[in-house]
């Protein structure tokens, strides 16, 4: 039996123990092995509404603390060996009412655990908003990484109404700038693929959106009444009623890109400022995304355009004469460079067409707008195609007269069927020689000579003329076929002379044949190598068929 004087004293311990955890900042509660409470400071009564000693801990305290007091003390939940007093001492995490705890035990000797219970709240507030920004700059890493994965306009789009519909709100709507009376449109639900169309609708119906489609700031959505919006504008898919709707402009380059409509049901929290300025920052990037896909988009259209004139024409028969052509440009990225030609047909089947092979200084797209130009002009000059030595003095001046410091070489060919020949007029400006395939195998080089254009004020220039029998070809060619520079040791030009023997064996071979056979020699002489621009246009007499008299002994006429 316990002797008078030692309860007294455990009593006096007591008392100065409560004493002493009064005086303590945090709450704490003292709870013996069966969990029962045995001591509490006037923190921990405020805290628990009383929690008088003597009572469960499981009626005193919130579920989370008295399984925490029962991990404490229960061996069988304890590895192997541990007591109260040896067991691992960690925090243990919960709310009290609105306020979020720490739980930190003290194991006594004779089982009993004294808890700190510390206030955590801020530090709790804190750590869920910083988790809350990793989730979102992880977020807005990989939406930048999806959207500036495809320069296609509509692929922006959908994807800025999935990405939004999945992590931002229940539904989103990507609205861009009229065209014309059409509204075009991306619906997505809940993270599904977006539906894309077009509407025609008045943007004035939804408060702020045609403000933000001329990239006005945007509106709260407070000043948004849900029940007040158009039906065009709730996506398909999309169930319950709109509670809460935000509109977001998305800021392009210079010009708005378009619109972000938010939507969420009316069981869902209304968007709040915080959420209002993540989407912000998350339309920020999908107008930056839909922007560059439009500049794209543009551009591309310009350059097919430009395109369409500067690409060598596809050759045929014009006015009785054979005409085929070949183009390769010195990189594979390129369709455009500094060698180019035409035809000009004439006016009437016995006016002269006029043909044109050049070669600019320079390759790629610099080179290519001079050579845009030379055609042009030479286009412009065709009424004088007669005399060609004219035609060069003119095209050298205004060469002269541009921005332009590149210089270019050509060949002039006037061409006119004359029964069953074709007669040739040719004029070299500083260009290679033309080649003349005769029916024998001879091939002959025509001797016309010129000055370059545009590099002197002053140009000389000779023309030859000569006559092809049917099956004969006049070869046009730039300085790329025979300076393409290959070989077996990969240091060899092609040369004129290689060239000449290898158009012996094109004797009575159609032009086109004569083409293809001139650029898979250089081809092969290359290996693959780098070289310059290379085009080729072949001037054929078409063969005829000899026709006898009606009368068998009178020589008939040929016909094509």
């Amino acid at each position: 039996m316990a002797r008078p004087k030692d309860h007294i004293a455990t009593r006096t311990q007591q008392q100065s123990a409560s004493d002493t955890w009064d005086s303590a900042p945090y709450a704490v509660i003292v709870v013996d092995r069966t969990g029962t409470v045995v001591d509490h400071n006037s923190a921990a009564a405020s805290l628990m509404e009383g929690a008088p000693r003597g009572s469960a801990l499981s009626e005193t305290v919130p579920p989370w603390l008295a399984r925490a007091h029962q991990e404490m003390t229960d061996p069988v939940g304890s590895p192997a060996g541990d007591t109260p007093s040896t067991a691992p001492r960690h925090a243990y995490r919960g709310r009290i009412g609105p306020r979020s705890f720490a739980a930190h035990p003290a194991p006594h000797g004779d089982g009993d655990v004294t808890w700190w219970l510390v206030d955590d709240t801020d530090r709790w507030r804190v750590e869920e908003e910083l988790a809350t920004e990793r989730e979102r700059t992880a977020f807005l890493a990989e939406a930048s990484n999806v959207l500036l994965a495809s320069l296609n306009t509509d692929r922006c789009m959908q994807v800025t109404a999935q990405l939004a519909s999945q992590h931002l709100a229940e539904a989103a709507v990507v609205i861009l700038p009229a065209a014309g009376q059409r509204l075009p449109m991306a619906y997505a639900v809940g993270g599904r693929t977006a539906v894309r169309g077009t509407v025609t609708a008045d943007p004035g119906q939804v408060p702020g959106l045609s403000e933000a489609l001329q990239g006005f700031p945007p509106v709260p959505s407070r000043w948004i009444d849900p029940a007040a919006l158009p039906g065009w504008l709730i996506p398909e898919g999309f169930t319950g009623t709109v509670g809460s709707a935000a509109v977001t402009p998305l800021p392009g380059h210079g010009v708005p890109a378009g619109v972000l409509v938010l939507l969420r049901s009316t069981g869902s929290t209304e968007f709040n400022e915080n959420e209002e300025v993540f989407a912000r920052l998350f339309a920020a990037r999908a107008g930056a995304a839909l922007s560059a896909a439009r500049l794209y988009a543009e551009q591309s259209d310009i350059t097919r355009t430009l395109m369409r004139d500067l690409l060598p024409p596809r050759l045929d028969r014009v006015n009785g004469v054979e005409f085929a052509g070949g183009y390769q440009p010195a990189a594979a990225r390129d369709r455009v460079g500094g060698d180019f030609y035409d035809v000009h047909p004439g006016s009437t089947p016995d006016e002269p067409s006029l043909a044109v092979l050049g070669d600019v200084c320079g390759k790629g797209l610099d080179a290519a707008v001079l050579t845009g130009k030379i055609r042009n002009t030479l286009q412009a000059l065709t009424p004088m195609a007669g005399d060609h030595e004219r035609m060069l003095r003119l095209l050298n001046g205004a060469l002269l007269n541009s921005h332009h410091t590149r210089f270019a070489t050509l060949v002039l060919a006037s061409v006119r069927r004359e029964e069953n020949r074709v007669r040739l007029r040719l004029t070299s400006a500083g260009h290679p020689a033309p080649l003349v395939i005769r029916n024998d195998g001879r091939v002959d080089q025509v001797d016309t000579r010129g000055t370059l254009v545009g590099a002197l004020p002053h140009i000389d220039a000779r023309t030859v003329e000569t006559d092809l029998r049917p099956g004969e070809t006049c070869l046009l060619y730039t300085d790329g076929v025979t300076e393409a520079r290959g070989g077996p040791l990969g240091d060899e030009l092609f040369g004129e002379e290689r060239l000449m023997r290898a158009m012996e064996e094109c004797a009575g071979m159609p032009g086109k044949a004569v083409v293809e056979r001139v650029q898979m020699l250089a081809s092969q002489w290359l290996h693959d190598g780098r070289h310059d621009d290379m085009a080729v246009v072949a001037i054929t007499a078409p063969l005829t068929t000899h026709l006898s008299a009606v009368d068998g002994h009178t020589r008939g006429r040929y016909t094509a």
